[in-house]
């Protein structure tokens, strides 16, 4: 039991240079001898008949296979000293425990929370508030709210059931809920579907409501404070559509009365700003609410999946919860030697340090996790994309991933040529399921083993190559063999599920999630803060003005911008 009463403002301990460790040293003379005597996985693989055993692993459903990957069965116990070099233990605690971790917003970090079962209400009094508890009662409002949306209880201002929800939303109130409205569309059972407008650009919102139905549709307006620039714009163009359609088909006559009406039935917030949310017009009954502790990356398991609850279930958003809690407490509670988390983070502070990559390719083997790369960029680029540590002194060595990628097999006609015979080296993680909900056959061939059997093959190529000899033995001209010739030792991560339900998605986010942390805290970063996006918003706000009639303002900008306004306003149609 955690009881952690009162505010926890305790003093944040600088974090440990990893560079300056006996740990980080012992990895860079193993890295050097690996170097020295030549990196094989051929001739690993060769040497050793338990490799794959020794390097594999299961956590939840999930199956995880690391020896394609640049180490050698000792390489994990290097990994697991860095880990407790960097006291990554103490840390895991803290942010289990309410510390405010992230100290710049002198914020706990309890993502954890969101996903704790009822039975740990009372266990964790966090700033004085029982998280358990407080999350419990929200997403029993939530639950009860989506219950009678797809029951039909709750209805359109003209009576209608709602067959579409709307999600507005950006950043971390978009990407989630995208991802996992994609991933689990199979699990959609109520005759609602969900579409998602995040763009300020209006070309985004014209895309998504054309061929709605007023009567039918419920916007979802998904912003902490209510003051988001993209999302309340959007919000409110989506007010004036609906009142616009609504009228036009005679359903309300346009009245303030009829208006209000409409907008109450037709509009719910996820929101703790219940004043700006009932000036929007919205009931602040039908608000949900999250916390300061919840990161907006971090976020598609609380209040901000309600368009998933509505579409899929309680039962189903219960079963995806489910899932993160397993990997959850596999992460705080398997010793770092044995724990596929920790060893995926160090495994990518490996690459990221000492073989010097920048980039990290996620490729899934299911075109239901098509957006999932995408998710994962921002959960991860917006994470450890800094150059500062949590005390404010300069890094120590490089940090942060360039994370990428595509559905196989659409990746591999497209950029696994660099990934198999450029000049970089960019390790991947390939992600597949054994069971398909939409099992089908090319006369005998079944075509999902058709599928899986390029998640097979991609890997070995990657891992083993072809060589020159190879190549000339099936007849192949001398001066065209270089051009075949694959070196192999491109490193490769396979992640085998056995179907995609909610519950393996939540494990899979949550497994990120961590792997995230893990690298933070090598690299002494407070992975929760995102201040780099704030400059960009900030100046978007001043250069707005000048763009069409400011011209006081349009001087005041430097002169590349006030060249690319002037064309703007030269060529402006409408």
């Amino acid at each position: 039991m955690v009881m952690m009463k009162g505010p926890i403002h305790m003093a944040i301990n600088p974090p440990v240079d990893a560079t300056k460790t006996t740990e980080w040293a012992a990895l860079q003379k193993h890295y050097d001898e690996l170097q020295a005597e030549g990196i094989s996985l051929k001739k690993w693989f060769a040497d050793d008949a338990d490799r794959v055993e020794k390097l594999s692993f299961d956590a939840g459903d999930l199956h995880f296979d690391l020896s394609k990957n640049l180490i050698k069965p000792e390489t994990l116990q290097l990994f697991a000293n860095l880990a407790k070099a960097v006291k990554l233990d103490e840390r895991t605690k803290a942010m289990y425990t309410g510390v405010h971790i992230n100290n710049t917003e002198d914020r706990a970090v309890l993502h954890t929370a969101l996903r704790r079962p009822v039975e740990d209400e009372g266990k964790y009094i966090v700033d004085g508030q029982d998280t358990v508890k407080d999350v419990r009662e929200t997403l029993d409002r939530i639950y009860a709210f989506a219950d009678k949306v797809r029951s039909g209880e709750w209805t359109g201002v003209t009576g209608k059931k709602i067959e579409t929800v709307v999600n507005i939303g950006i950043g971390g109130s978009d990407l989630g809920p995208v991802m996992v409205y994609e991933a689990l569309k199979p699990y959609a059972d109520a005759g609602i579907s969900a579409r998602y407008i995040s763009n300020i650009d209006p070309n985004d919102l014209a895309e998504k409501t054309k061929g709605l139905d007023p009567e039918t549709t419920l916007f979802i307006i998904v912003s902490k404070t209510f003051t988001t620039l993209e999302t309340l714009t959007n919000a409110r163009e989506a007010r004036t559509w609906l009142l616009e359609e609504l009228k036009a088909k005679g359903a309300i006559d346009g009245s303030d009365e009829k208006n209000a009406e409409a907008i109450k039935k037709h509009f719910v917030a996820v929101s703790t700003n219940l004043e700006k949310v009932a000036e929007f017009g919205i009931d602040p009954n039908n608000a949900f609410g999250f916390w300061n502790w919840v990161g907006g990356r971090y976020s598609v398991d609380s209040a901000v999946g309600t368009s998933l609850a509505v579409v899929f279930g309680p039962a189903r958003f219960e079963e995806f919860l489910h899932g993160f809690h397993e990997i959850d407490e596999y992460f705080v509670n398997t010793p770092f030697e044995k724990n596929v988390v920790v060893l995926l983070g160090m495994l990518n502070v490996w690459y990221r340090n000492f073989f010097k990559v920048a980039s990290h390719a996620v490729l899934p083997y299911d075109q239901y996790l098509h957006r999932f790369p995408a998710y994962l960029q921002q959960l991860t680029m917006e994470s450890n994309g800094k150059s500062v540590r949590w005390d404010g002194t300069p890094v120590t060595s490089e940090t942060g991933e360039i994370f990428w990628g595509e559905p196989g097999t659409n990746g591999q006609h497209a950029f696994y040529q660099l990934i198999h015979q450029g000049t970089q080296l960019i390790p991947a993680d390939f992600i597949a399921f054994v069971n398909t909900p939409n099992p089908t056959k090319d006369g005998d061939q079944d075509v999902h083993e058709l599928f899986l059997g390029n998640y097979f093959a991609q890997t070995k190529a990657l891992a083993f190559g072809k060589t020159a000899d190879e190549v000339r033995a099936e007849g192949t001209p001398e001066e065209i063999v270089p051009a075949r010739v694959f070196s192999g030792n491109r490193p490769t991560t396979s992640i085998f599920g056995v179907a995609l339900t909610p519950f393996a998605l939540g494990e899979l986010i949550a497994l990120y999630e961590h792997i995230t942390f893990v690298e933070g805290t090598v690299w002494g970063l407070d992975s929760y803060d995102q201040w780099g996006v704030e400059l960009g918003k900030q100046l978007a706000k001043q250069i707005t003005p000048a763009i069409s009639q400011d011209d006081d303002a349009l001087a005041a900008q430097d002169a590349s911008t006030q060249s690319l306004i002037k064309f703007y306003r030269a060529h402006r149609e409408f």
